[in-house]
């Protein structure tokens, strides 16, 4: 069993509120959740309107599996016209 754990922070340059913030950040997570197999929450800059942590985790028998998923996120992050991708890690437990 491998678990794959994808951590990014994201620049919400237009947000001019929390709840523009908010609104950015739910759409990423339930299309995110929708389109793959994983688990996604905001994990931290909760206070900060353009600012955003999100962490992202999938558990599966093969690394390359998992590695290959998380990219395809990373990929559509960084296709997301209302946020920056500042960076992003991923861990293998």
């Amino acid at each position: 069993m491998v678990i794959g754990v994808l951590t990014f922070r994201l620049a919400i340059f237009e947000a001019r509120s929390l709840k523009d913030k908010r609104r950015v950040v739910k759409s990423l997570k339930d299309r995110i959740g929708g389109r793959h197999n994983v688990s996604i929450a905001e994990i931290d800059d909760l206070d900060h309107r353009q600012a955003a942590t999100i962490g992202v985790a999938m558990i599966a028998n093969e690394a390359g599996f998992v590695e290959s998923a998380l990219a395809k996120i990373l990929d559509e992050v960084r296709a997301n016209p209302h946020a920056s991708l500042l960076g992003s890690e991923i861990e293998f437990l």
